[in-house]
Formats: C-alpha cells, sequence, structure tokens
C-alpha cells in the first residue's frame, strides 16, 4: 500500500506586471482550475463590466460567475461606473451583479478622509496589497459577494482582483461573512503579479 504524499504540485502563473492586459490570460487559468477543482462559483471584480463579459466569454458555462462592481460615488458623488445596459446584459445571460459597500472602505475610509486616521479595515487592505492590489480585491470581493448572500461560506470559490484596471489575480478560497474576516482561508495563488 503507497502512503499518500504529505503535500500537492500546483502551477501557478506570475505575470511579469500587473495590470488588466493580464485579464484574459487570469480568467484561463481560474477556468482550468474551476474545472479541475469541481469549483462551481467564481467572483470576478469589474468596474465597467467589461472583465465579467470576458468571464462569459471564456468560464465553462456550469461554473456560475458573481460580479462585484466598485460601491456607488467610488469615481465620483453619485456616480457608478457600470452602466444600467452593461448590468443588465450580464444580469440576462445569469450573472449575479453585486453593488455594495466595499469590505476594506466604506465607513472606515469616511472617517480617514475626514479624521486623518486609519481604521482597521484600511490597515487590513494595506497588508494585503504586500501580496498585489489584486489580492487584496480578491478577498475583498468575496468578502462583499458572502455578505450578500451571493457565494457560500462552505465551498470554495475562485476570486479574481486586479490592479486598475481588468484582473492580474485569481486566488482559491474559502471564503467567510467579513464578520469573520480572520477565518478566511487563500488555499492556493492561481496567478499574480511577480512585480507590482
Amino acid at each position: 500500500m503507497t502512503k499518500a504524499a504529505p503535500y500537492h504540485d500546483r502551477t501557478c502563473r506570475y505575470f511579469a506586471k500587473p495590470g488588466g492586459e493580464n485579464t484574459r490570460a487570469v480568467l484561463k487559468a481560474a477556468n482550468a482550475r474551476a474545472v479541475e477543482a469541481d469549483i462551481g462559483k467564481i467572483v470576478v471584480a469589474t468596474c465597467t463590466g467589461e472583465t465579467a463579459l470576458a468571464a462569459l466569454e471564456i468560464m465553462d458555462p456550469k461554473i456560475q460567475i458573481v460580479a462585484v462592481t466598485h460601491v456607488q460615488g467610488f469615481g465620483g458623488p453619485n456616480m457608478q461606473e457600470l452602466s444600467d445596459k452593461v448590468r443588465c446584459e450580464l444580469q440576462e445571460k445569469g450573472v449575479d451583479v453585486l453593488t455594495c459597500q466595499h469590505a476594506f472602505g466604506g465607513v472606515g475610509r469616511g472617517i480617514r478622509k475626514k479624521l486623518n486616521t486609519y481604521q482597521v479595515e484600511e490597515i487590513m487592505a494595506y497588508t494585503l496589497r504586500t501580496f498585489g492590489q489584486g489580492t487584496k480585491v480578491a478577498i475583498e470581493v468575496s468578502l462583499m459577494a458572502a455578505d450578500a448572500g451571493l457565494i457560500r461560506t462552505d465551498e470554495d470559490v475562485i476570486a479574481t482582483g486586479g490592479t486598475v484596471s481588468g484582473i492580474d489575480t485569481a486566488l482559491l478560497l474559502r471564503p467567510v461573512n467579513s464578520s469573520d474576516v480572520l477565518d478566511l482561508k487563500v488555499k492556493e495563488i492561481i496567478c499574480k503579479p511577480a512585480a507590482f
């Protein structure tokens, strides 16, 4: 009888630089890993909807896409980067679209802007950025999607994030609600920028 190895090898793709030019490569790598690991949902960070639309082209049709946008007012008062037209198109194609307060922003960011003092969630965001902006975003959108009930906290998902536009990072993780943030488990790094 052969004893199972106490480890497993996985391929991780490291991009030469961060940014949206990696979007399609991230989605292809995420799709391959989702199919291999029988992951049913992918959480995609998207501002204008372009990344979510690309996910529809690339992801296996059995994988449910959850698109998480910037909060209303992120780019300026009363501004929403995702147009109503694209939101409707995504929803008509079966994508769950979420717009809500950012898990690592919101009230804490408001206090920092007004009182010039950082709150816990922004300190966590800065800490996660030591792995790259995309890692912070992927974890943040998974928290937001779990809080909205769009992903379960007892099933692994793939979460993606990026730097400025598009995506450059994909993580296989076990999500949690934001009130349990320290219990979130990043199980695998599928891809991320090596330089950022």
